[in-house]
């Protein structure tokens, strides 16, 4: 028997472990810019999660105007520490350049994939219990309503079907193929 099942096992709880993680800080930072509300019982229970990796960045990273960079450079950092050691178990090797390209594709997959599980969430949710309030549905109106705001101003509801949610889909799953995945194989030709 071969070390690649224990590899395997060993690459899924590090990309698990650490991708939960950036995704909370990440729903952090996507909840600062959306200016959701933090007496949320959702948003207090993120921010309890995040708070001691933040809170000794946050001493010596200060916020660029309406952009948390404790936040950005604490996902970075993960992000690039998860894609070293994925890398060294799987018996590679990436050179700085590549991993910071790697780790920008990761990110913005991350961010995507956010975007696209909380428009499906929403689009279910307004099938199943329209106009109900629960406290995480307001979260994910909130993170989502700036990406189908627009959409909405052009594209006309049809018989009282909103069709934004699966114009903002199409659009994330075409920067899925067009922006990510050729980011990440430039950071395997480096």
């Amino acid at each position: 028997m071969s070390g690649g099942y224990l590899t395997n096992a060993g690459v899924f709880l590090l990309n698990t472990l650490f991708g939960l993680f950036i995704g909370a800080a990440l729903v952090r930072l996507l909840l600062q810019w959306a200016r959701a509300d933090f007496y949320n019982p959702l948003s207090q229970a993120i921010v309890k999660l995040t708070n001691p990796a933040l809170r000794p960045l946050r001493r010596y990273i200060p916020a660029l105007g309406p952009i948390d960079t404790a936040s950005m450079v604490l996902m970075l950092s993960l992000q690039l520490v998860n894609t070293w050691l994925v890398t060294a178990l799987l018996g590679g090797s990436l050179g700085l350049v590549g991993s910071v390209v790697i780790v920008l594709a990761e990110l913005v997959s991350k961010l995507i994939y956010i975007y696209l599980f909380a428009i499906v969430i929403q689009a279910i949710a307004s099938w199943i219990a329209p106009g109900n309030y629960n406290p995480m549905l307001a979260l994910i109106t909130t993170i989502t309503e700036p990406l189908l705001r627009p959409i909405r101003r052009v594209v006309p509801p049809l018989g009282g079907l909103d069709l934004s949610s699966l114009v903002v889909i199409i659009a994330l799953q075409m920067a899925l193929m067009l922006i990510v995945a050729p980011l990440a194989d430039l950071a395997t030709l480096r």
